[in-house]
């Protein structure tokens, strides 16, 4: 920069609404959204979240008209997530293979009506299934095991490509799982199914509302520092995103969202590659409870943080706020 104030004035393209949006930078469309939905059993059920407000458990009847909606926005993806009853919740997440468990159903409800129209996000993992809360199979000691969990998940990504599943999103953190289920996707017949590897996944304190939402809050034995990261690590994410694209990851997640943004923008940096941040049910709680102290305003508070993720280097941005969001983007 070689001009000088006052032959340069920065506040000259910031004095009309106009200019203000001709000189932006970063730019947020419902495109960039993904909105993340619990599916519950039962018909004709909408169960409001008490910790997340404003957020409801759908049964699959009604999970359409979710997908639906979102079509209408133009928020391109769904992310589902199953509160599966305690009654089919086990040591050995037996449910999550079951070819007609809840995350099945609704996957092809979705499908069924929708079609092409609408993506529909996966997550494969095993907490939302085990007795314990935890996302793989436990040994004697109660350290939760890479290997066998990983066989588990193979089969587990296989029943819900089955059923119709776009994007394939292991959640789990275990080590070697990319390249598992991308082999068993291609041997199935699967070959254009994406992975979206949850590559940097921290041991979060802002998880609570989440596992409230999928009933794993409750029964969770121990924590799960041995497998997701120590929030005080920056250079290990990128070692973990590394292995995954090298093992067939088709984009990359990081989670949480706004407490990690310097994650998101060395990973963009470093490999270039489609990234997507979590913006976390804590995170969104946080708005939420802001909005109700009268401490701030949703609207803003909103389309600031997923610009913050979008100016960072986000793809993408997986929230609670998706629909509200595009609402106010659509005018």
């Amino acid at each position: 920069m070689t001009a000088a104030y006052p032959n340069l004035r920065l506040r000259r393209t910031r004095a009309t609404g106009w200019s203000r949006a001709l000189h932006r930078e970063t730019v947020l469309t419902p495109a960039d959204l993904l909105w993340p939905l619990f599916v519950t059993e039962g018909e004709d059920v909408e169960q409001p979240i008490a910790t997340l407000p404003g957020v409801s458990r759908w049964s699959v009847d009604r999970i359409v008209a979710r997908a639906k909606e979102a079509i209408d926005l133009g928020i391109p993806c769904v992310a589902l997530f199953p509160n599966t009853q305690p009654d089919r919740r086990s040591d050995d997440g037996a449910e999550a293979l079951n070819p007609d468990n809840l995350m099945c159903r609704a996957i092809r409800a979705i499908k069924d009506a929708c079609g092409a129209d609408i993506g529909v996000l996966t997550d494969v993992a095993l907490d939302p299934y085990t007795a314990h809360g935890q996302d793989g199979l436990l040994d004697d000691a109660g350290y939760v095991t890479n290997d066998d969990t990983v066989a588990v998940l193979v089969d587990q990504a296989i029943n819900q490509a089955e059923a119709g599943a776009d994007i394939i999103a292991p959640s789990d953190m275990m080590d070697g799982r990319v390249r598992a289920i991308r082999m068993a996707l291609e041997m199935g017949g699967h070959a254009n199914v994406q992975i979206m590897s949850y590559a940097a996944k921290y041991a979060s304190a802002f998880y609570g509302p989440f596992r409230d939402a999928v009933g794993s809050g409750g029964l969770l034995k121990g924590d799960k520092k041995s497998y997701q990261m120590d929030p005080a690590n920056g250079d290990e994410a990128l070692r973990e995103v590394a292995l995954d694209l090298a093992e067939g990851a088709d984009s990359v997640m990081v989670k949480p969202g706004l407490p990690y943004l310097d994650i998101v923008r060395r990973v963009r940096e470093q490999f270039g590659v489609p990234v997507f941040a979590y913006q976390v049910s804590g995170e969104y709680a946080m708005i939420e409870a802001a909005v109700a102290a009268g401490a701030g305003e949703r609207d803003a508070l909103v389309l600031e943080t997923l610009t913050a993720f979008k100016r960072a280097g986000c793809t993408g941005v997986l929230t609670y706020h998706a629909t509200h969001a595009a609402r106010l983007l659509n005018g």
